[in-house]
C-alpha cells in the first residue's frame, strides 16, 4: 500500500479521546491469505506502560510497525498524541515519529561511529540543535544509563547489555514521549537483561515516558510491570512496585493476530485460559 500520496488527505478531527498516547482501534491487517492481525484495539494513557507477549509469528512486533506508520492497516483506524496516523502521508508521518524513541531488537547501532555519535545521531541528522547542545544532551543521556564514561567507544568494544543500553539513551536523546521496544532483551543473560530492563523502568518513571514493549520473555515483562523507579537524593533507585502502580502495567497476550488476554499482571498469573497457562508455564 502506497504511504506517499500527490496531496495529503483530509484530516479527521482528533481522537475523541485525547488523553489516549496511542490508540488502536479495530486495527486488521493481512499479507495475502496470511492474516497478520485480526481486530485488534488498545489504548495507553500518558507513561503507561503496556507489555506485548507472544509466540513468535503472533504479531507482536506488527503493532510497532503499525503505529510508527511503517505499515498501513487493511481496517480500522490508529492514533498517535490525538493524530489519525493510518491516512497519513509519509511526509506527515515524519512528524509523528519525531516524538517517538524506538529501540530495535539487537540494538541497531552503526559500527563505524562512537557511543557518543550513535547516541546523538537522530539530534545531528533530523534537527537544527547546535553543535554544543547535542553534545550536552548526549552527555546527560548517556549520564542517566550510567554509561558516560564509553561516549568515545566503539559499538564493538562493548558488551551485549551494554550495547543495549546505548540504544535505549539513543531513542531518549530527541526527549519523545514514546518509546517502543522490540524484543530489546533478546540474547541476554538474565542479569544482563534485568539491567536493560532497569532503563526501560527509570525512563518510564522519571522521565514519564509512554512505554510499549514488545517480548516474549516473560521474566522481562513481569520485572517491568512489578518494578518502579524513584528518586533518592541525586540518585535514581529500583525497588519492588507496590500493588497500584503494579496493577497500571497492561498485558497484552497475541495469539494467531487475536488479542487472546488484555489485564494486569495479577489477572495474567491467574488466568485459567489453557493457552495461558501453557504459555506462562
Amino acid at each position: 500500500m502506497d504511504v506517499e500520496a500527490s496531496s495529503a488527505p483530509a484530516r479527521t478531527g482528533r481522537h475523541a479521546s485525547d488523553a489516549a498516547v496511542i490508540a488502536l482501534d479495530g486495527v486488521s491487517l493481512a499479507f495475502d491469505e496470511h492474516v497478520v492481525l485480526q481486530d485488534v484495539s488498545l489504548t495507553l494513557g500518558p507513561g503507561q506502560t503496556k507489555l506485548i507477549l507472544g509466540a513468535s509469528g503472533s504479531g507482536k512486533s506488527t503493532i510497532l510497525k503499525l503505529i510508527l506508520g511503517f505499515w498501513k492497516p487493511d481496517g480500522g483506524t490508529i492514533w498517535v498524541n490525538g493524530e489519525r496516523i493510518d491516512d497519513m502521508t509519509e511526509r506527515q508521518l515524519m512528524t509523528v515519529r519525531g516524538g517517538i524513541g524506538m529501540v530495535f531488537q539487537e540494538g541497531a547501532l552503526f559500527d563505524s561511529l562512537t557511543v557518543a555519535d550513535n547516541v546523538g545521531y537522530r539530534l545531528y541528522e533530523e534537527t537544527d540543535m547546535p553543535h554544543g547542545q547535542v553534545q550536552r544532551r548526549v552527555e546527560e543521556v548517556l549520564g542517566f544509563i550510567g554509561l558516560a564514561e564509553y561516549m568515545e567507544k566503539m559499538p564493538s568494544e562493548l558488551s551485549g547489555g551494554q550495547r543495549r543500553r546505548v540504544a535505549i539513551a539513543r531513542a531518549m536523546a530527541s526527549k519523545p514521549g514514546i518509546i517502543l521496544y522490540d524484543e530489546a532483551t533478546t540474547g541476554l543473560d538474565p542479569i544482563t537483561a534485568i539491567t536493560v530492563d532497569e532503563e526501560i523502568i527509570k525512563l518510564r518513571d522519571i522521565e514519564k515516558v509512554t512505554t510499549v514493549v514488545v517480548t516474549h520473555q516473560l521474566r522481562d515483562a513481569f520485572y517491568i510491570a512489578t518494578h518502579e523507579a524513584i528518586r533518592e537524593g541525586g540518585n535514581v533507585r529500583i525497588r519492588a512496585a507496590e500493588t497500584q502502580k503494579v496493577e497500571e502495567a497492561e498485558f497484552i497476550m497475541l495469539r494467531d493476530g487475536l488479542v487472546a488476554f488484555e489485564g494486569s499482571a495479577s489477572e495474567l498469573r491467574e488466568s485459567n485460559d489453557a493457552y495461558l497457562k501453557t504459555f506462562l508455564s
